[in-house]
C-alpha cells in the first residue's frame, strides 16, 4: 500500500512539473492543443495539460538587431558597403509563431535585402547627405513585410557607410578644393569692403581737408608714445601752400610794378 501512494505521489509530481509553467512579465506563451492554436497565455502562472498542450514561449521585449555589411552597387556606380541595426517587437505573439518559422532570422534577412534595394536606389551623394531619409525608407518598408508576422519595426538607423580608398581620396580633395574656394571668396569680398571704406575715407578727406591734419596728428602721437628712438615724420605739403601762394602774389606784384 506505501508503495502504490509513493507511485502515486510520484505521478502527481511529474504531472505537476509538466503542467505548470512560470511566464515572466515579458513573455507570453502560445498554446497549442492537439496541434490547434488555442491562443497566448500570460504572464503569470499557466496550467497545461501534459501530452495535449505544447507552449512556445515568444518575448515582447524591444529587440535591436545588428544588419551586417552589405555590398551596395549605388546608381551612379559607386560600390560601398553599409550596415545597419533595427529595433523591433513582436506585437502578436500568435502570428509571430505561426506565419513565419523564425520570426528572428526572417526579419534578419528581409533587413538585409531591404537595405541593399533601398542604398542602391539612390546615389553616394544622397547615402551620405540625407541620411535621415534613407532611414525612413527603410522603417516603412520593412515594418509593411514584417506585420504579417505580429511584428512593429519602430527604428531604422543606417550606421557606417564604408567607402573605397580611391572615392575617400576624391572627396577629401573636392572638400579641400571647396574650402579653398570659400576662402577666397571671403578674401575677396574683405578687399572689395576694404577698397569700398578706402574710397569712402578719400571722399571725406576730399571735402575736409581737415580731417588729413588731425589724421597725421593722430599718428604723429601713436608713433611718438610707441618708439623711444629718433623719428623722422614726413610734412605735409598742405602746411606749404600758405607760403608758395604768398611767393606767387609777390611775384604778380613786382610784374605789375612800374619799375619792371
Amino acid at each position: 500500500m506505501s508503495y502504490s501512494i509513493i507511485f502515486i505521489l510520484i505521478l502527481a509530481i511529474l504531472f505537476l512539473a509538466s503542467a505548470i509553467r512560470i511566464l515572466k512579465e515579458y513573455e507570453r506563451g502560445v498554446i497549442f492543443r492537439l496541434g490547434r492554436v488555442i491562443g497566448a497565455k500570460g504572464p503569470g502562472l499557466i496550467i497545461l495539460i501534459p501530452v495535449v498542450d505544447r507552449m512556445v514561449k515568444v518575448s515582447l521585449r524591444l529587440v535591436a538587431m545588428d544588419v551586417p555589411p552589405q555590398d551596395v552597387i549605388t546608381r551612379d556606380n559607386v560600390s560601398v558597403k553599409v550596415n545597419a541595426v533595427i529595433y523591433f517587437r513582436v506585437m502578436d505573439p500568435n502570428n509571430a509563431v505561426v506565419e513565419v518559422e523564425n520570426y528572428l532570422y526572417a526579419t534578419s534577412q528581409m533587413a538585409q535585402t531591404t537595405l541593399r534595394s533601398v542604398c542602391g536606389q539612390g546615389e553616394l551623394d544622397e547615402l551620405l547627405s540625407e541620411r535621415e531619409k534613407i532611414n525612413r525608407q527603410l522603417q516603412e518598408i520593412l515594418d509593411e513585410h514584417t506585420d504579417p508576422w505580429g511584428i512593429k519595426v519602430s527604428t531604422v538607423e543606417v550606421k557606417h557607410i564604408d567607402l573605397p580608398q580611391d572615392m575617400q581620396r576624391a572627396m577629401a580633395r573636392q572638400a579641400e578644393a571647396e574650402r579653398e574656394r570659400r576662402a577666397m571668396v571671403i578674401n575677396a569680398e574683405g578687399e572689395h569692403q576694404a577698397a569700398n571704406r578706402l574710397a569712402e575715407a578719400a571722399r571725406i578727406i576730399s571735402d575736409h581737408p581737415i580731417a588729413l591734419q588731425l589724421r597725421y596728428l593722430q599718428t604723429v602721437q601713436e608713433a611718438a608714445a610707441q618708439s623711444k628712438s629718433t623719428t623722422l615724420f614726413p610734412i605735409p605739403i598742405d602746411l606749404f601752400k600758405p607760403f608758395l601762394q604768398l611767393e606767387e602774389i609777390m611775384e604778380k606784384v613786382k610784374k605789375e610794378s612800374p619799375s619792371s
